[in-house]
């Protein structure tokens, strides 16, 4: 799978004798946060009509998200960061993925702007797969409608993204954001299709895990997570090796409270994991993230968590983690 990066990189693409675009692609659009049941049917539309017109696939989506320019920390959470985003769209087995910088210039961009400046002379698309209710454009002014018109004059075709729903309720982005903020991690992987996980580079920290008894494996997250508290964890290493363990997600408001962090202690581990890019799977929660009055208070409370995930790692073994 090919990342390009930009419309300046797209454009130097689609320039290439030989480039990848030369006869066009299928493509879709939209934020795929969580790459859920949705997204993954979505996906294989864009495949199977990527195959029939021998021609590559191609899923686009911004950085920051939209809602995330617009609306700063009050946007939803997401539900995974950048990479992960990007290796669960290679795992579907999509061709090409297009990640465009939403800033002050694109977010000028009327609707026939993009339509002619992205999906025509860049992608040079001859099939597009996007919901009836997507809106593009300055001031939202593009549409579907919009989309079937032009694709009428330019050679390109439009259809609309098909709709799965889990016990008779659309899966969604939303949906699995709402589910994890209330604990619901069974329903989440319904909706999802595997356990709910982070993926993240393990970095250098304050040490204060150490200090506290319990040496954890920090992870930063550039924004707030769907999930806050303190969970039963199982993490697989660059080596495939799969670890139990406890983590604590979110502000860490004891001991700092400003920037939001996954630290991850992994039971019976004695190794170093600095560098490596460890994959988290939420299996429990056991608490909300609390304030402790003293750091004291937080370490005696650590050995509790300590005890509780593993009596409920004895009652609940780990099966095989897709």
């Amino acid at each position: 799978m090919r990342l390009i990066r930009g419309l300046t990189n797209l454009k130097r693409l689609s320039a290439e004798a030989d480039s990848p675009l030369a006869g066009g692609c299928v493509a879709t659009i939209g934020n795929f946060d969580g790459v859920h049941l949705g997204h993954k049917t979505i996906i294989e539309q864009v495949r199977q009509k990527a195959v029939e017109l021998g021609v590559p696939s191609v899923v686009m989506f911004f950085e920051p998200q939209p809602r995330e320019f617009f609306q700063g920390s009050e946007a939803p959470p997401r539900l995974m960061p950048f990479r992960q985003k990007f290796e669960a769209l290679l795992a579907e087995g999509i061709d090409i993925v297009l990640c465009i910088r939403f800033d002050d210039t694109f977010r000028s961009f009327s609707a026939m702007d993009f339509i002619e400046n992205v999906l025509i002379h860049g992608l040079a698309v001859r099939h597009l797969v996007v919901g009836d209710d997507f809106r593009f454009g300055c001031d939202r002014a593009g549409d579907f409608r919009l989309l079937e018109q032009v694709g009428q004059e330019h050679d390109f075709t439009v259809e609309n993204t098909r709709t799965v729903t889990v016990d008779g309720e659309r899966v969604s982005s939303t949906r699995v954001r709402k589910v994890l903020n209330v604990n619901g991690l069974e329903e989440a992987e319904r909706l999802l299709g595997h356990p709910y996980r982070i993926h993240g580079r393990v970095v250098y920290g304050r040490q204060l895990g150490r200090q506290l008894g319990a040496p954890t494996a920090n992870i930063l997250l550039n924004r707030m997570p769907a999930l806050r508290g303190v969970y039963v964890v199982r993490a697989r290493l660059e080596t495939g090796e799969w670890q139990d363990g406890i983590a604590n997600i979110g502000l860490r408001p004891t001991v700092d409270g400003k920037r939001p962090a996954l630290e991850v202690h992994l039971f019976d581990f004695a190794g170093t994991l600095y560098g490596q890019h460890l994959s988290v799977v939420f299996r429990h929660g056991l608490r909300d993230e609390v304030k402790f009055d003293s750091v004291d208070e937080l370490r005696q409370q650590i050995a509790r968590d300590f005890e509780h995930a593993r009596a409920w790692l004895a009652a609940n073994p780990a099966q095989p983690i897709n």
